[in-house]
């Protein structure tokens, strides 16, 4: 039975890096797929959220983008909830509290 080489070192650092920044890779912060994300998050947390405030702040054109983002979060988010820590909800909080004054 032929055996498998193995990976070198080098290669096997570079392809679990590539891994690992698919899967924690999401939304990059400032733009309205980042500000969705963050409201969903936050009712995962249990966090109050004034979304009509946060929708308000945003411009016209990226109003739907963002009404299209949230709806697909609060989607994966029922599908499989997570927890929320009591770090990651304060700071989901502070993210939420800056949207809402943006």
């Amino acid at each position: 039975m032929p055996s498998l080489p193995l990976l070198k070192p080098g290669c096997a650092g570079a392809l679990f890096a590539t891994l690992a920044a698919c899967t924690v890779a999401g939304p990059a912060p400032g733009t309205v797929e980042y500000a969705a994300a963050t409201v969903s998050r936050a009712y995962d947390c249990g966090l109050r959220v004034e979304r009509s405030r946060i929708i308000a702040r945003l411009d016209r054109q990226e109003r739907q983008r963002f009404i299209e983002a949230n709806a697909h979060h609060a989607v994966a988010s029922y599908r499989a909830p997570h927890a929320c820590g009591s770090a990651e909800r304060e700071r989901v909080q502070g993210e939420v509290v800056a949207l809402a004054r943006r």
